[in-house]
């Protein structure tokens, strides 16, 4: 049984084992944003936290997930106050492993009224501590909202895709990043995906792109994933449907990463979702991230997932 197979086997043992108690029928954690990372036969998750910090969760044995420490704190991004805003926040990581080693990227807050920002930093590992480039990578404004970044590395062309924006201004807008992963290259014109919100995420499967995406409201019923499809990582896209939607028992799946097990070949999804709620929203309290492996159909597209505990 492969890695990723076994965490997902032992987290549906315990969750089936003994009555049915509120923390039996969550999920993995509580959490948002996940960013998926398999690193050195281990998988870490990377999710949004209590907002003035980010930190990382792994599963040594494939049953149990450990938390790290911070990866990054408020306190570490030195240009954080420069919008004057009395209040900030940090989400949507995302760390990526190359030659050049680990970057850790994530929004900066607040959002809507002022334009948000991206930033990246240097980490150690993929528990970090990671050290922060000393200004921003992106920052947003005339209608842009510069969150939700997701950084692609494509093998066939050797380019670094970082994939950015949505909520308010609903705009996605790709770059290609420099060899040093700290600085924008350039950016690339690419055509908006149809139900567009935010939450980009891209990944290649035999030679075929996939780009998917949350749409809808954050914290309502209407939160989804939707996907296109390109023969290469700016499109064009060819728009194919819906992957996650809200159901009688979890609300809101979203914002979400891909993952593929290198011993097997199988890929899942990481994502976050609402437990516990009922009607259309807006919902309270926290949101739990979820594992569940997806299947692809014989002419490549991804099947309907079904949430399940």
């Amino acid at each position: 049984m492969s890695y990723l197979r076994a965490s997902l086997a032992a987290l549906a043992l315990v969750l089936s084992t003994g009555p049915a108690t509120a923390e039996q029928v969550k999920s993995v954690f509580a959490g948002a944003d996940p960013d998926a990372e398999m690193i050195d036969g281990r998988l870490w998750i990377y999710p949004t936290g209590p907002g003035d910090r980010l930190s990382a969760w792994s599963a040594p044995d494939g049953a149990k997930w450990v938390k790290s420490g911070d990866l990054i704190r408020q306190s570490d991004i030195r240009w954080i106050k420069d919008d004057r805003e009395v209040k900030h926040f940090l989400w949507a990581p995302d760390m990526v492993r190359t030659a050049t080693g680990y970057h850790l990227y994530y929004s900066v807050g607040p959002q809507d009224y002022t334009p948000s920002r991206l930033g990246v930093a240097t980490c150690a590992g993929p528990a970090g501590p990671c050290t922060d480039s000393g200004k921003p990578l992106l920052t947003g404004g005339n209608g842009f909202e510069a969150i939700d970044p997701a950084v692609f590395v494509d093998a066939k062309s050797a380019k670094t895709y970082l994939y950015a924006g949505g909520s308010a201004g609903a705009r996605l807008r790709v770059f290609e990043l420099a060899p040093d992963m700290l600085s924008i290259a350039r950016e690339v014109a690419v055509e908006q995906p149809p139900h567009f919100t935010e939450g980009a995420f891209m990944h290649e499967r035999a030679g075929v792109y996939y780009l998917s995406y949350s749409s809808g409201k954050w914290n309502a019923s209407s939160y989804q994933v939707h996907y296109a499809t390109a023969a290469s990582p700016v499109g064009p896209w060819t728009y194919r449907g819906i992957i996650l939607q809200s159901d009688k028992r979890f609300k809101g799946p979203g914002h979400h990463s891909f993952i593929v097990d290198p011993k097997d070949g199988s890929w899942s999804i990481v994502y976050h979702r609402w437990e516990g709620k009922h009607g259309d929203g807006p919902y309270t309290d926290e949101r739990r991230v979820a594992i569940q492996h997806i299947s692809y159909n014989a002419d490549g597209t991804i099947a309907p997932v079904r949430m399940t505990n």
